[in-house]
């Protein structure tokens, strides 16, 4: 019997349900205090999971919880960052 490989799955912090971890968006906040949109998701640092939909986006910014998950405030320009990921393939 071939070996099945398990796919790492992730929350996202806005719909709060398990999913692929390539389907989401890692947003980081480096060593260096920067929140950054990880696109390889190999940085170092603390990192969150957000579904690529406004809808998540939304509840994770509105109810804090980006901030909560990072231990940083967000400022409008990593919004207005996050906001040009979403709903793109």
């Amino acid at each position: 019997m071939p070996k099945v490989r398990k796919i790492p799955e992730r929350m996202c912090i806005g719909c709060q349900e398990m999913k692929p971890k390539k389907t989401l968006i890692r947003v980081v906040r480096t060593p260096e205090e920067t929140i950054e949109v990880d696109r390889t998701g190999k940085r170092s640092g603390r990192g969150a999971y957000i579904c690529p939909n406004e809808e998540c986006l939304d509840k994770a910014l509105k109810g804090k919880r980006l901030e909560k998950a990072l231990k940083h405030a967000i400022t409008e320009e990593i919004k207005e960052s996050l906001l040009k990921r979403v709903d793109q393939p």
